[in-house]
């Protein structure tokens, strides 16, 4: 299941159901629980029903009725702008994307204690090293 068209088909996996979401949106929009179960469903049977390798399935979905959301996410202007044309530009579409650290970061404090409890299998390299 993927949201990044380009990056998937460079690794070629065996299958893959898209959907021009977001990334990290993928399964659909936050709270809205009747779309990511359709959206799943979707990709299950797209999974299930594809036959050449390397096949990746376009899902319908749409994340807007327009484009205009992969303006602000694929193009952000900057915020640090100093001409007053670059500083009108980010006013109409700021970029608010996160800075990135080497910190983990979690949902909710639930998915931080989950990821942090002992039996992870996949989150052993959050554990706190012995003291």
């Amino acid at each position: 299941m993927t949201s990044a068209l380009s990056i998937t088909r460079s690794v070629n996996p065996p299958r893959a159901a898209f959907v021009d979401f977001p990334l990290g949106h993928t399964a659909g929009k936050a709270g809205d629980k009747p779309l990511q179960r359709k959206i799943m469903i979707d990709t299950l049977s797209a999974l299930d029903s594809i036959q050449v390798p390397g096949d990746i399935r376009h899902l319908s979905y749409q994340w807007s009725d327009d484009d205009s959301w992969k303006d602000r996410v694929m193009r952000p202007a900057k915020t640090t702008a100093t001409t007053t044309e670059s500083t009108a530009a980010s006013k109409q579409n700021p970029d608010d994307r996160l800075e990135r650290t080497t910190e983990p970061q979690y949902q909710s404090p639930a998915d931080q204690r989950a990821a942090m409890s002992a039996g992870c299998p996949g989150c052993v390299f959050l554990e706190s090293p012995p003291a």
